[in-house]
């Protein structure tokens, strides 16, 4: 009996008390898990830091990429831009010069077609003679502008490319600005002319200064004209030359009449439709309430003529002119003789050679020590009351007459290059553009003074500091379109005569300043001819200057 009671209680409480078994299993089981999640955890753990580096590389590459992709954006919108605003700039330059080029047909219209050689009435009247040139016109004005645009095109892409590779291997030290780097390898590319044109400047003007010490004396009690301190004229003196070799330092020495004489400066209008010659006629001036002060002298009207040449040297008159008027040739002559006797006297015959070199308008002679060799070239002429124009003995033509004296302007052109000197950039490189195409148009029919025309009026129109190295290639594109431009219209105004841009210390007689500007390209307006080979020129010009751009030649 108690063994079936107790068999029936430990029956019982296991069926009321399961849990206690089932609690140690349960809870053996939820540490196995625990420590397999730990294990899981650890691990994921684990593989995050494993790939945690490899996950910020990729990170770091992308962001790189993204950097890489915006910089070549922003790289690429500048150069579109540059190229943009440099294409507005020329365009805007090219306006103002055919403006300026041009301003004289503005204001005379239908009224003057003497010098408006582009209006609607020679037109017509060479319509059949010009016919054939219309289409050549067009076809040079159109290969112009788009040769050009290539031109920039081709050159800005060739330095934008330079300069990557200059950034990228450190190449190229210094500041990398495309226009600093396309300025750069233009100078390297083209070929300038090496010379030191300011020592032989020097040398030049120091040897006049000599000259003149020695004209003064000799001359002071004749009958000759009165020689005044040389002034430095030409490329030399202006501070560019065209050549490397055989500059030519050239000098204007203003005559002054002698004793008893007066100069009058008379218009040749006989036939001057482009040009201003003069005529000196020489007059006599009675000099007796004067005898006081010169006691030796007698009064060229007032004594006989037997008188006269018993006691008195000859006149001017009978001595250097021709028919009353002062005689080049005759003049120059003179000139030689004097300078063959001056020179023993002079401190630089003692180190150097001197050899008269034949002309027949002016004094040219050679010196040389055995290692240098310079080259002068003297002018004579008279000045126009207190201005910068002279009439002087530089030809114009080949046959000029031997009474003739031609207008110059060379000391107001090179005062006015002096003035641009003053506030031009310390890189300006106006006087390379002119000596290159200068050099360059050489080999062709364009008149010899025309770079330096188109030069003088882009100075004139456009800031000095847009002629820095930066603004190479610009310049010389827009020298480039200027003559584009005027062969097109067949006119290059003279820079000089009627400007009223001139800097203010720039005298001019009001006549000069006044005029109507004379066409240099008249004969391009007078001879179809001679315009369609001036447009063959420029084609050739052009596609010379491409390649040297470019670097091809």
């Amino acid at each position: 009996m108690n063994s079936i009671v107790l068999l029936f209680v430990l029956l019982k409480s296991l069926i009321q008390y399961p849990q206690l078994m089932g609690d140690a299993w349960d809870e053996e089981t939820r540490f196995r898990m625990e420590v397999h999640a730990k294990q899981l955890e650890w691990e994921r753990i684990r593989l995050e830091q494993e790939m945690e580096p490899l996950t910020l590389k990729q990170v770091q590459l992308m962001e790189l990429l993204q950097l890489l992709a915006v910089a070549v954006l922003g790289f690429l919108v500048l150069v579109l831009w540059l190229m943009g605003c440099k294409r507005s700039m020329r365009r805007k330059g090219h306006e103002e010069v055919n403006n300026v080029a041009n301003e004289e047909e503005v204001r005379k219209g239908d009224a003057n077609e003497e010098v408006d050689v582009g209006n609607a009435d020679n037109d017509d009247a060479n319509r059949e003679e010009d016919g054939n040139d219309d289409g050549n016109v067009q076809e040079v004005g159109n290969a112009s502008a788009n040769g050009e645009d290539n031109i920039e095109n081709e050159v800005v892409s060739e330095a934008a490319n330079a300069e990557n590779n200059d950034r990228a291997h450190s190449v190229y030290q210094g500041d990398n600005d495309l226009d600093e780097n396309i300025g750069r390898i233009l100078m390297e590319r083209i070929q300038w002319p090496v010379q030191d044109l300011q020592a032989g400047c020097e040398w030049t003007r120091n040897l006049m200064d000599n000259f003149a010490l020695y004209f003064g004396h000799v001359l002071s009690n004749t009958f000759y004209p009165g020689l005044q301190g040389a002034i430095g004229v030409g490329s030399a003196f202006e501070g560019w030359s065209p050549r490397e070799h055989d500059v030519v330092y050239q000098v204007l020495i203003p005559m002054t009449p002698p004793r008893g004489h007066s100069f009058h400066l008379e218009l040749d209008s006989a036939g001057q439709r482009h040009k201003r010659n003069f005529r000196i006629r020489v007059q006599l001036e009675c000099t007796c309430m004067k005898e006081q002060q010169a006691e030796n002298m007698l009064c060229f009207l007032h004594h006989s003529r037997e008188e006269l040449r018993r006691n008195q040297d000859p006149s001017l008159l009978d001595s250097l002119c021709t028919n009353s008027y002062l005689d080049v040739k005759k003049t120059a002559y003179w000139f030689y003789q004097l300078v063959r006797a001056i020179w023993p006297a002079l401190p630089q015959s003692h180190n150097w050679h001197l050899k008269l070199l034949p002309s027949r308008r002016s004094c040219q002679f050679q010196v040389t020590n055995g290692r240098e060799i310079f080259r002068i070239k003297m002018l004579f002429g008279v000045r126009r009351g207190d201005s910068d124009i002279f009439v002087s003995s530089q030809p114009r033509e080949a046959h000029t007459k031997s009474t003739t004296w031609p207008e110059t302007y060379a000391v107001a052109e090179m005062k006015f290059f002096k003035h641009i000197a003053k506030q031009a950039p310390p890189d300006s490189v106006h006087f390379k553009c002119l000596e290159f195409f200068t050099r360059l148009l050489l080999a062709f029919s364009f008149p010899t003074h025309t770079t330096k025309t188109i030069v003088m009026h882009l100075l004139n129109v456009t800031p000095v500091s847009r002629w820095s190295r930066r603004h190479l290639l610009n310049r010389l594109l827009d020298i480039s379109q200027s003559l584009c431009l005027c062969v097109l219209v067949k006119r290059l105004s003279h820079f000089i005569l009627g400007n009223q841009r001139l800097p203010q210390d720039i005298r001019l007689p009001p006549d000069v300043q006044a005029a109507q500007p004379y066409n240099l390209f008249h004969r391009l307006a007078e001879e179809a001819d001679a315009h369609s080979q001036a447009m063959n020129d420029y084609q050739v010009l052009r596609m010379w200057l491409k390649r040297i751009l470019l670097g091809q030649h």
